[in-house]
């Protein structure tokens, strides 16, 4: 239940260490300086739920903007759900992953900005559960507005979707 579904995903190079280790606590805390991706993560932990969209924009963005090991964010959603089941958990983080049974093909990354301005575009949930962004009138783009205590994006997400279809890339041409 903690390997990949498909062996060939064994492969992956995924980013362990202090720095991977850092940009974990901030996605956990709901820091990462992307509002759904926080809002998320922060219902997540005041409430041990999250609706199902929001688990697929916030493993998306673990698994592929932040690079990290999908087997990371299964133990918190674990940790923290009251509806964890490890069966749905670990089927929902590989198809994100990209490495189960019908899982999402590799090149499908969410960006957490339109994710967020299709399904919130009012910007309502992210204001419930991110005070910091309670005033803000467009939350998702948050163009040249930063309210004091809301961090700066930890990744660039164009960046990153380039970088995980590097990796990902690369063990599709070893398979």
């Amino acid at each position: 239940m903690w390997s990949n579904w498909n062996p060939h995903f064994d492969a992956i190079d995924v980013d362990t260490g202090a720095a991977a280790t850092e940009v974990f606590e901030a996605w956990k805390a709901g820091r990462t300086g992307f509002a759904i991706v926080d809002a998320g993560m922060r219902q997540l932990r005041e409430t041990g739920f999250m609706r199902n969209r929001v688990r697929m924009i916030t493993a998306s963005f673990l698994v592929k903007d932040l690079h990290l090991p999908w087997q990371w964010g299964a133990r918190w959603f674990l940790d923290q759900l009251i509806d964890g089941d490890v069966a749905n958990n670990q089927h929902g983080w590989q198809w994100c992953a990209g490495s189960g049974t019908d899982a999402a093909p590799y090149f499908r990354v969410f960006n957490p900005t339109t994710q967020g301005e299709k399904f919130d575009p009012t910007g309502d949930y992210v204001r419930r559960q991110v005070p910091e962004l309670a005033d803000v009138d467009d939350v998702h783009a948050l163009r040249g507005v930063r309210p004091p205590g809301y961090p700066e994006p930890i990744v660039d997400h164009a960046d990153e979707r380039k970088e995980a279809l590097r990796r990902y890339g690369r063990i599709e041409r070893t398979t």
